[in-house]
C-alpha cells in the first residue's frame, strides 16, 4: 500500500518503446495495493500512442479510474494526446518533485513518464509521489479555475 494508505484504481497504457517500462509499473502499482487496468499496448509492435492516450484519458475523465499513468518513449506524446480529451490535466514528470507538483498544484489526473529519459526504479519513486498527493486547492485552486475556463472557451486571455 502506498504511504497514504488509499487504494486507488489506476489506468495505465503506453506504446511499444515503453511496454518494459509498462510493466514493471504495473508489478509496482499492484504492489502498493492500487487497482490496475492495462489499455495496452500488450508487446512490443508498435502502435499509435494517441489511441492509448486518450482511452486513459477518456476513460478517467468519465469517472471509472482515480488516476492514470501514461508511458512512451519521452512522456510528451502521450502527454499532448491526453490533453485533448475535456476535463483532462495529464503532466510529463521526470523526477518526483514535478510529480508532487502536477497533484499539488495542477490537480493532474495523469502523469507522463518517459521510457527512454528515466529508468525504472526512478519512474516506480515518480509514479508513488504522485499517486501519494492530492490537490489541497488553496493558492491553486484560482489558476486551475481559470484553465477550467480556457477548455470551456471562456475568457478570452487577460494580458
Amino acid at each position: 500500500m502506498s504511504s497514504n494508505d488509499k487504494t486507488l484504481r489506476v489506468a495505465i497504457g503506453g506504446d511499444e518503446a515503453a511496454f518494459q517500462l509498462k510493466e514493471v509499473l504495473i508489478e509496482h502499482l499492484r504492489s502498493l495495493g492500487h487497482e490496475v487496468d492495462d489499455f495496452g499496448t500488450y508487446d512490443a509492435e508498435p502502435i499509435l500512442y494517441p489511441d492509448v492516450a486518450v482511452a486513459v484519458a477518456q476513460a478517467i475523465a468519465e469517472g471509472r479510474f482515480d488516476r492514470g499513468i501514461l508511458v512512451c518513449g519521452t512522456g510528451i506524446g502521450v502527454a499532448i494526446a491526453a490533453n485533448k480529451v475535456p476535463g483532462i490535466r495529464a503532466a510529463q514528470a521526470h523526477d518526483t518533485y514535478s510529480a508532487g507538483k502536477a497533484r499539488t498544484s495542477n490537480d493532474a489526473q495523469i502523469v507522463t513518464l518517459g521510457a527512454r529519459v528515466v529508468g525504472p526504479e526512478l519512474a516506480k519513486s515518480i509514479v508513488t509521489t504522485f499517486l501519494d498527493n492530492d490537490f489541497p486547492g488553496g493558492a491553486s485552486a484560482a489558476k486551475l479555475a481559470r484553465i477550467q475556463e480556457y477548455e470551456r472557451g471562456l475568457p478570452h486571455s487577460r494580458l
